[in-house]
């Protein structure tokens, strides 16, 4: 069996563009996978047809050869690179599960659960008041999550006026008085303040019970981090910036930070994320990987919340994206309202197909991006013009 060709697909889901690669063999078998990132979307597809020679001609069943080749051959060219080799990783991966009649967690050594605890994220598209954060997250709970994620905090960016401070308490006190002490309630900083007022900031929201504090700060150190987690009230996450499982490594040798965020398509794909949570084990940790994705990089996280054991909980957008968005997919998971789980995809590889039809019918814009920067940026709009301004082309 050999690779023939790759293809790849850019969708427009409002908010975000999503990179879909289908990577084809002569023997008729294929696999899928995905290889999105926030605002850089046509240049990962070039980068992906730019490195695809080697991956063609090979076998796609010698999965991890053909991801090395795809990384070393050529210098390190940092998270799109990764990117590429996590896309066509994950897809071989698929066929080779599909080759022998069996899901990608079968392979890796069988699952040590039935199901994972998900949290919501992109829930709360709303205007930044109590009122809707709460009425959002009564729509999310209905769903059937126990675990909501969210960025309380504007516009900040190093330091928080007190009146929008004020604002953010308000939001998550709101919802704690709706929900209760079972609702697990996770902060996204999305790294906007300085070392110290990341710690003002959780030490003040602390009494909220709040699951975790998540990329506290400038993700340019990791020893930042490990600063903040060793005096932090809050557990601290972090990792979705990392594209290197070495990054990983130093984040563990400092210790204090007790769950990593792999993103497992940022940071070369399967073998490099079960890499990551080898780490984690070994120094007391969980993961708990980032997803931001689409429907097939949410794949990716469930078939290694099947087979890892220290795995924590996953993050899970789909539910909140538009409707037509899950008709792209043969597959999503279920998600059980008594316990707020996800199920995992039971069929051979990664246990989904793309549908080309949905996908064609959503092409690439360049305004899906998201920009945190931006005012009203928590609706998940995209990127909108200035009044009086034409869209950008």
């Amino acid at each position: 069996m050999k690779i023939t060709k790759i293809e790849t697909y850019s969708v427009s889901v409002g908010w975000k563009n999503w990179l879909f690669l289908k990577v084809c063999t002569d023997a008729g078998l294929y696999g899928v996978s995905e290889a999105t990132i926030n605002g850089f979307i046509k240049t990962t597809e070039a980068a992906v047809h730019e490195l695809e020679h080697f991956a063609i001609g090979k076998d796609p069943r010698q999965v991890n050869a053909i991801a090395r080749q795809v990384i070393e051959t050529i210098q390190d060219a940092g998270h799109i690179h990764r990117l590429v080799m996590a896309g066509i990783e994950v897809a071989c991966w698929d066929i080779l599960g599909k080759s022998l009649g069996a899901p990608i967690y079968q392979l890796l050594g069988g699952k040590q659960r039935e199901s994972i605890l998900g949290y919501a994220n992109g829930w709360y598209r709303a205007e930044r008041t109590p009122e809707s954060f709460v009425q959002a997250a009564e729509a999310a709970v209905a769903k059937g999550f126990h675990a909501l994620k969210l960025d309380p905090f504007g516009l900040a960016q190093g330091f928080i006026e007190e009146s929008q401070l004020q604002l953010a308490c308000a939001i998550l006190a709101a919802i704690r008085k709706r929900f209760g002490p079972t609702l697990k309630i996770l902060i996204d900083v999305h790294c906007r303040f300085t070392p110290s007022e990341s710690l003002r900031v959780a030490r003040r929201l602390a009494p909220l019970d709040l699951f975790w504090w998540e990329e506290p700060t400038s993700g340019e150190r990791e020893e930042l981090t490990n600063g903040i987690a060793a005096q932090c009230p809050i557990p601290v996450a972090t990792g979705e910036q990392y594209d290197k499982v070495g990054q990983f490594l130093t984040l563990a040798a400092a210790g204090g930070v007790s769950i990593f965020q792999p993103e497992p398509m940022s940071l070369g794909g399967i073998s490099n994320t079960i890499a990551v949570a080898n780490i984690a084990r070994a120094n007391g940790a969980w993961i708990a990987p980032h997803q931001s994705g689409g429907p097939v990089a949410t794949a990716v996280c469930l078939q290694l919340a099947a087979c890892v054991p220290n795995f924590l909980i996953q993050e899970y957008f789909d539910p909140f994206n538009d409707p037509w968005t899950r008709d792209l997919v043969t597959w999503t998971p279920v998600i059980n309202p008594d316990n707020g789980h996800l199920s995992f995809p039971d069929a051979p590889g990664l246990g989904l197909d793309l549908n080309l039809d949905v996908i064609k019918q959503h092409p690439y814009d360049p305004n899906s991006y998201l920009d945190v920067r931006q005012a009203g940026w928590e609706k998940r709009l995209g990127v909108q013009p200035e009044a009086g301004t034409n869209k950008l082309p």
